[in-house]
């Protein structure tokens, strides 16, 4: 039987590549989508792949969520929570609604989603909990306080959960993904793409599918020796 894999915002750009690896795999993976319903029926006609539409941000629509899907398909082992948005701005413009939409989303969201699985993999003595952070999290951004404080928070949430879950062969680990090229990432004017290419070392943007075959790497049962680790996937635009 195969295991059991949760993707959040997975039915789209690198939450789309992820699913699709980890199902190529073998696993039996269901995607987690907030709103567009569309392209989440796109997705699971072209892939096979089951959807389940809640908030990442709602703690209560996360517990049942996943509730769904354990009934549905059985205990979650894996856990990519790969779920973000953007608000970008300065700080002098940043409201406190543009904050707490990004923390809510892309921070908090891992606590929703992780508390809801936790005990079981503990419980079962395996689990693999991903996070997908951002070189924005490791290096910061101007314009992106708000992004870079939630992916930073990402780092700082596997490296504690990796220490808690060690001992029950639960491993904990981000990826922090440099410039991919998504749909959203390739539509940015032509002028402003090239800039951020020039910053990349090896010349390109990054595919959806490199970070997907890193989640499959650590999502692995061999990569039970990784964990509090962050997996940069940047091309070598930031080197820590």
């Amino acid at each position: 039987m195969s295991r059991i894999a949760v993707v959040t915002g997975g039915t789209r750009g690198i939450g789309a590549a992820i699913s699709q690896a980890l199902k190529d795999a073998g696993y039996t993976v269901a995607a987690n989508y907030a709103g567009n319903d569309e392209a989440a029926a796109k997705f699971k006609e072209d892939t096979g792949i089951a959807v389940y539409k809640w908030d990442v941000s709602d703690f209560d629509a996360c517990q049942a969520g996943m509730a769904q899907i354990e009934k549905d398909l059985g205990p979650v082992e894996v856990l990519v929570n790969n779920a973000g948005i953007t608000r970008d701005a300065t700080l002098s413009k940043m409201d406190k609604s543009m904050w707490d939409a990004v923390i809510d989303t892309d921070l908090t969201s891992n606590f929703n989603m992780t508390k809801s699985v936790w005990d079981g993999m503990k419980e079962r003595g395996f689990g693999r909990v991903i996070c997908i952070s951002s070189i924005n999290g490791v290096k910061g951004q101007m314009g992106q306080t708000n992004y870079s404080a939630a992916k930073a928070g990402d780092i700082g949430f596997v490296k504690a959960l990796a220490q808690e879950g060690a001992r029950y062969g639960v491993t904990a680990n981000a990826i922090a993904p440099g410039y991919i090229g998504t749909d959203m990432v390739r539509a940015v004017p032509e002028k402003v793409l090239e800039k951020i290419i020039a910053q990349i070392p090896v010349g390109r943007l990054g595919e959806p599918e490199e970070i997907a075959r890193a989640v499959v790497f650590l999502a692995a049962d061999e990569a039970g020796f990784i964990t509090g680790s962050t997996l940069n996937i940047n091309g070598g635009q930031y080197i820590t």
